[in-house]
């Protein structure tokens, strides 16, 4: 079996995937690395024409598949991965494409490293720059102190970001799938603690790099999206993480959301309506003590 899938979730992006598509083509070694190439659309509302005629064009496996309904970014991953047949599913933005020609054949030596087999490292992540700038993307970076950590090549870290990051397969058929409830917003959280507590690791390597075309000043963020971040890592933090970083979760959160939406207060007081049901509604899986452990030794980030 070829050693790598790659999943791309898109909704009203085709001129993006189009650009996406191209990149993957022109990749090293691409036809001997690649079992799949699975692009879920999200019911988008704009015509995909062009991106279906360059796929009839191509040798490469690339799947185009419309959905009936708008999955989300977690029920959409959720489809792709079910699809996605090689050892490493690798799973990057719609807005985005590899910096190097070689990034599909470091991804696979990444795996086979020896430092990938002494930490037993599950899932690696990539380094993301604006397109705009060729900055450094720090809301994309996967580690809460940027500062310290951008410069370092390698390390091992608590999170993971979706842009650009690539998976063991046999991690998600233990680990399970992304939250079905989550529709926007940190369902990679939810997954990751997932599989730091069956004992993988999560890397992030610096030699595979993303081009992602969002602004610097990063997308808008709606109200409603922001309540959905809010109440998620609130829930994240409940099913997962001693009851104290729910309680800090929530509170820090919910002045985040504040700030970021103007003082919304009509959707502030309907954030706090779901959150304040969250003990009755979901079902606590806290993470092992050793799992604890790790994430204070890679210096991640549990209060909020």
């Amino acid at each position: 079996m070829k050693p790598l899938s790659i999943i791309i979730i898109t909704y009203n992006r085709p001129d993006d995937v189009l650009l996406l598509l191209k990149n993957i083509a022109i990749q090293k070694d691409a036809e001997r690395l690649l079992e799949s190439v699975i692009i879920i659309d999200n019911n988008s509302a704009v015509s995909y024409s062009e991106v279906n005629t360059y796929i009839a064009t191509q040798p490469l496996p690339f799947q185009y598949i419309h959905s009936d309904e708008n999955l989300g970014v977690a029920r959409g991953r959720n489809k792709a991965v079910a699809l996605a047949k090689a050892p490493i599913v690798i799973t990057i933005d719609d807005d985005a494409y590899f910096k190097e020609s070689d990034a599909l054949v470091k991804i696979e030596s990444l795996f086979a490293s020896d430092y990938a087999k002494e930490h037993n490292v599950g899932v690696f992540c990539f380094k993301v720059f604006y397109g705009s700038t060729g900055e450094l993307q720090t809301t994309a970076f996967p580690h809460k102190k940027i500062d310290k950590y951008r410069s370092k090549a390698r390390f091992l870290t608590s999170y993971y970001i979706g842009c650009g990051h690539a998976i063991r397969k046999e991690v998600y058929d233990q680990a399970g799938i992304y939250p079905t409830d989550f529709f926007y917003g940190m369902e990679e959280y939810d997954l990751g603690y997932r599989i730091l507590d069956l004992g993988y690791r999560i890397a992030y390597d610096d030699s595979v790099t993303i081009i992602h075309n969002e602004s610097p000043l990063g997308r808008t963020p709606h109200a409603e999206k922001m309540q959905m971040l809010w109440v998620n890592k609130s829930k994240v933090a409940y099913r997962y993480l001693p009851f104290k970083y729910f309680m800090t979760t929530v509170l820090m959160w919910s002045v985040q959301f504040l700030k970021k939406t103007s003082f919304n207060w009509r959707l502030w007081f309907v954030g706090w309506n779901k959150i304040i049901n969250i003990p009755r509604t979901e079902t606590r899986h806290a993470v092992s003590k050793q799992t604890l452990k790790y994430i204070k030794n890679v210096e991640g980030r549990m209060w909020y």
